[in-house]
């Protein structure tokens, strides 16, 4: 885990929401309901900070990112980046800090089109965004492999002569090309072997030490979050419901879903794995299509009283840098 010792806020995001319409009809299509994925978020990273983001499948999570970067066009809230707002700027103006902000996918053998050699996929944005020579640019991408630990000279093949660990180390030297302040790895070991995970994970964390990145880091893996972050959000339908340093969540996780998360965990210890209880939620995770009333967790949570179905609780501090949204708390 990387220390931030920089107070700068980098990005600050506002009641952030992302609905995707639900329609109905063949020739003339109206919009009959929503698909609320992410449904009034609010944070902040600082400048060389890992923040992890975690959550089930659906909860959100790469939506959240997608939309930051303006990979899908947000349905309401403020997205700012070096204090300038991103989200409403015109398309010619965010050109100019698209550089500044990248993204690692999740799935390597997706996110690299087949089509085109490594030298091509790493340089497009050198083309795109700079003025580069061929050959500035040929010297660059063979700077960068080099940079994640692959061969140089491998600029003239194409993604499928790669293994899966390093095509997702081409996905990095791509994001790193135009030198950014902010990249967000959307799963990026999720599609990996075991063992190549924590060699992906300890190149991330090299990067970051070398070049100050900032990262916004969002995963499935708990105990690969608690490895690389400084902070974490839990997610849950849409919303965040805990937000907290990594060590006091991990220690003292205060949320309902955050416990049920924690206590899926294994831990490494026969004698403490067999004393500890385990927390196991009932019932399916809700559609987003529509979403419980009041609290979301509401219909799982195992202590939920009524005013958890009639008001939605709000994200309060609890402690120092430690953030719940639940009444019980």
């Amino acid at each position: 885990m990387t220390n931030s010792g920089n107070n700068e806020t980098l990005l600050r995001v506002v009641n952030l929401k992302k609905h995707f319409p639900i329609t109905r009809g063949i020739i003339v299509q109206r919009k009959i309901g929503a698909i609320k994925a992410v449904d009034g978020v609010s944070f902040e990273i600082k400048q060389g900070e890992t923040l992890g983001l975690v959550g089930e499948s659906g909860c959100g999570k790469s939506t959240t990112g997608r939309t930051i970067l303006r990979l899908y066009p947000a349905t309401d809230g403020q997205v700012y980046f070096n204090d300038v707002e991103i989200s409403s700027l015109s398309n010619s103006a965010f050109r100019s800090l698209r550089p500044h902000m990248q993204m690692i996918f999740q799935d390597p053998y997706a996110s690299l089109n087949p089509r085109m050699s490594i030298g091509e996929i790493i340089g497009e944005p050198l083309i795109v965004h700079t003025s580069m020579r061929d050959s500035e640019r040929k010297e660059q991408v063979a700077k960068l492999l080099d940079l994640v630990g692959l061969n140089p000279h491998y600029t003239d093949r194409f993604p499928h002569e790669f293994s899966g660990g390093q095509r997702q180390r081409i996905g990095i030297a791509r994001a790193l090309a135009l030198s950014p302040q902010l990249i967000i790895c959307d799963e990026p070991i999720s599609a990996l072997d075991v063992s190549i995970q924590a060699q992906v994970v300890n190149l991330l964390e090299e990067l970051q030490d070398v070049f100050d990145l900032t990262y916004l880091f969002i995963a499935h893996d708990l105990s690969m979050v608690r490895h690389i972050s400084n902070r974490v959000v839990v997610m849950y339908l849409g919303k965040f419901v805990e937000i907290a340093q990594v060590d006091t969540l991990f220690n003292n996780p205060l949320h309902p879903y955050t416990q049920a998360l924690m206590s899926a965990v294994p831990i490494p210890d026969p004698v403490v794995e067999e004393k500890r209880s385990r927390i196991i939620l009932t019932g399916d995770v809700p559609s987003p299509a529509d979403p419980p009333s009041g609290c979301n967790f509401h219909n799982r949570c195992p202590i939920a009283v009524d005013i958890c179905s009639q008001e939605e609780p709000e994200l309060r501090q609890i402690g120092l840098d430690h953030h719940v949204a639940c009444h019980l708390v």
